[in-house]
C-alpha cells in the first residue's frame, strides 16, 4: 500500500471547526465521563476505502491515545455494503465526540479512491494510466491525492514547483507554444516538463521540439489517434478535458498513456461509511 502522507494538520483543524470553544456539549451532557464503549466502521456503499490511518489519528487526538482503534481492511481494498472496516473502543465521550470528524475525512477519501477506481476498471488493459490534477480541496491535496493512489491511479504534481506545465496563458504570454517550452527548459532544465497543446499543430511542434509529455486537451478520437501516431514514441502524451467515465476507454484505446481526470478530487460523492455503537 502507498505511504500515508502527514495528516496531523488537517485533522487539528478539523477538530478545531468541530470542538470550538465548548467542545461537544451533547455528548458532555448525555454521556458518563467515565462510560466506555466500542464502535464499528461499517460501509453502507460498495467503493475502494481510503483514510483509515486517518481516522485513527482523529481518535489518537481526540483521546490522547485513550481510544484503541483497529483497522480490519487495509486501504486501497474494495468493500461492500455491510462491510466493518475498523473497530473503535475506549471512553465513550471520545468515540461519539470523534465520529463525524472521522467519518467526514474517511468517506471524502474513500469517495476519491472509489472514482478513481471505476477510471481505472474502465481502461484496464489498455495501458493507459488514470492520472489526477491540481484540481483539489484547498488542504486535503496531499490525501486526497493519496486516495487517487489507493484507487489504483497516478499523482499528477503535487504543486507548482516540483514540475512545470505550460498551459495555454503561458503560450499566449510566451507568444507560442514552442517558445514558451524552451524558454522554461532553458531555465529548469532538470525539471520534469509537460506541454498543452490544444490543437494538433501546437502538438506537432512541441514534440518536435523534444518535449518528454504533452497534454492534449479537449481533442477527438480522431485526432488524438493522429497525435499518438505522430509522436511514434518520441514524447508521452496525456487526453485531458471533459472526459466522461463512459468515454474513457475508447479515449484510452487511441494510444495515449495517461487520462487526467480532474474530477477525481473535486467532484467525487462521499463514500457512505457509518459508525455503529
Amino acid at each position: 500500500m502507498t505511504d500515508v502522507p502527514p495528516f496531523a494538520a488537517v485533522v487539528r483543524a478539523a477538530l478545531a471547526e468541530d470542538l470550538a470553544e465548548g467542545g461537544d456539549v451533547t455528548t458532555i451532557a448525555t454521556i458518563d465521563e467515565h462510560a466506555t464503549g466500542s464502535a464499528r466502521f461499517v460501509a453502507r456503499q460498495a467503493g475502494v476505502v481510503a483514510g483509515l490511518p486517518v481516522a485513527a489519528g482523529v481518535y489518537d487526538a481526540v483521546s490522547g491515545g485513550r481510544v484503541r482503534f483497529t483497522p480490519l481492511v487495509e486501504d486501497g481494498a474494495r468493500i461492500k455494503p455491510g462491510d466493518v472496516l475498523a473497530t473503535v473502543e475506549g471512553p465513550l465521550r471520545d468515540l461519539l465526540t470523534g465520529e463525524r470528524t472521522a467519518l467526514n475525512l474517511l468517506g471524502q477519501l474513500s469517495g476519491v479512491a472509489s472514482l478513481t477506481r471505476r477510471w481505472v476498471d474502465a481502461v484496464e488493459g489498455t495501458g493507459a494510466r488514470i492520472r489526477d490534477t491540481r484540481k483539489t480541496i484547498p488542504g486535503l491535496r496531499a490525501l486526497q491525492k493519496y486516495a487517487v493512489r489507493c484507487g489504483g491511479g497516478v499523482n499528477h504534481r503535487m504543486s507548482l514547483s516540483d514540475a512545470a506545465l505550460v498551459k495555454d496563458n503561458h503560450v499566449a504570454a510566451a507568444g507560442g507554444v514552442v517558445e514558451a517550452f524552451r524558454l522554461v527548459r532553458s531555465k529548469y532544465p532538470d525539471l520534469p516538463l509537460e506541454v498543452e497543446a490544444d490543437t494538433l499543430e501546437q502538438a506537432r511542434a512541441v514534440i518536435d521540439a523534444g518535449a518528454d509529455l504533452v497534454l492534449l486537451d479537449n481533442m477527438s478520437l480522431d485526432e488524438l489517434r493522429a497525435a499518438v501516431a505522430y509522436a511514434a514514441g518520441r514524447a508521452e502524451l496525456e487526453a485531458s478535458g471533459g472526459l466522461r467515465l463512459e468515454d474513457a476507454r475508447p479515449v484510452a484505446a487511441t494510444g495515449v498513456h495517461y487520462l487526467s481526470i480532474g474530477a477525481l478530487t473535486h467532484s467525487a460523492p462521499v463514500l457512505d461509511i457509518g459508525l455503529d455503537l
